[in-house]
């Protein structure tokens, strides 16, 4: 049986200014919802996009968009190899240079595609093989 590739998520709260990233389980299984934007679910997210205004306010700012174009993908997203390596830039900072822990599975899903973890390079790198 072949073993699922896990994606890879990035939650924004504005409202807050949280910024975390998380696994499809730990968004199914853990309180990485509860934690970022305060509800026991993606339903109540949904519901707290559509009814809270100070929370539809500050996506749109931070957007840049208008009310009508509000989503759930403003505020939860498949990451980007970008935003993944911002993670990285902190990773490496906290640890002082040091080579860093592989901080998901070896090998997970982004927009980009499937990438790989290297060891040497403490980064994931774009799997040509395609998993």
């Amino acid at each position: 049986m072949k073993k699922e590739i896990d994606t890879i998520y990035i939650l924004e709260n504005p409202e807050k200014n949280i910024i975390k990233f998380a696994t499809g389980y730990q968004l199914k299984y853990d309180d990485t919802i509860k934690d970022v934007f305060g509800v026991a679910c993606i339903n109540d997210l949904e519901m707290m996009i559509q009814f809270n205004k100070p929370f539809q306010d500050s996506i749109c700012a931070n957007k840049n968009i208008s009310v009508k174009n509000l989503s759930l993908n403003q505020v939860i997203r498949i990451a980007s190899k970008k935003e993944l390596l911002q993670l990285r830039v902190e990773l490496l900072e906290q640890s002082g240079n040091l080579s860093i822990p592989c901080p998901f599975d070896s090998v997970i899903q982004l927009q980009e595609g499937i990438f790989r973890w290297d060891e040497q390079n403490s980064s994931y790198i774009l799997d040509q093989l395609g998993a």
